[in-house]
């Protein structure tokens, strides 16, 4: 399972990492990304009833693969699996989220900032291993370095990476990118303007080189 979970990420080029205050925000997210073909969500447990939109995008979008963000404890990784999460991430390691996933045989995709910690975080289970912040801990030149020693270890960067950066980090041997705020228009979204949103999202896409499978 965690080989292909691995090669689906690799396809997608990018997880859109969706985090909004209102919900119904991030659901129309989520359904202009699925229109453009991106079929990996990350939904965060900081957006109000995260649990229930993920069991909502589970319904509508049957073939993607929705996951959990900002995973801090066991009980939030129990909600998130049973509402259809089929993935788990965190944005450092936490021994509840990691627990449950790895029981339930759901890939755990913790964070990390420093080679001990990717290093302790893979050898502990984790099917991959998020650098984040990924433009604070050094950028595309820090991820370099890190699959240089570590090229057993995949790495999805996730924190101030841009549709701009983002091929650089794939260059340096990212499997994927998580991508937040450029791939949620919230502004466009917030003032009713779907059309406008719409494009902003294609732009950011086509600067990443997605295309749909």
């Amino acid at each position: 399972m965690v080989d292909r979970f691995i090669d689906r990420l690799r396809a997608a080029r990018v997880v859109p990492v969706i985090r909004h205050d209102d919900p119904g925000i991030a659901e129309q997210a989520c359904g202009l990304l699925a229109a453009e073909g991106v079929s990996i969500l990350e939904i965060t447990m900081t957006v109000p009833g995260a649990i229930a939109l993920i069991a909502t995008l589970r319904d509508r979008f049957p073939n993607a693969c929705i996951g959990a963000g900002t995973v801090l404890s066991a009980d939030d990784a129990d909600a998130a699996i049973g509402a259809g999460a089929e993935f788990l991430v965190s944005p450092c390691w936490n021994d509840g989220a990691a627990r449950t996933a790895l029981k339930g045989g759901i890939p755990y995709l913790p964070g990390a900032m420093t080679p001990g910690e990717i290093l302790h975080h893979a050898e502990a289970g984790a099917a991959v291993v998020k650098v984040f912040p990924a433009d604070a801990a050094g950028g595309p030149g820090f991820l370099k370095a890190i699959r240089a020693v570590f090229p057993h270890i995949p790495i999805m960067p996730t924190g101030g990476v841009s549709p701009e950066t983002a091929q650089a980090y794939l260059d340096a041997g990212a499997i994927c990118v998580g991508i937040g705020g450029n791939l949620l228009p919230a502004k466009a979204l917030e003032a009713g303007r779907t059309d406008e949103a719409r494009d902003q999202i294609r732009a950011a896409l086509s600067a990443i080189q997605f295309s749909q499978a």
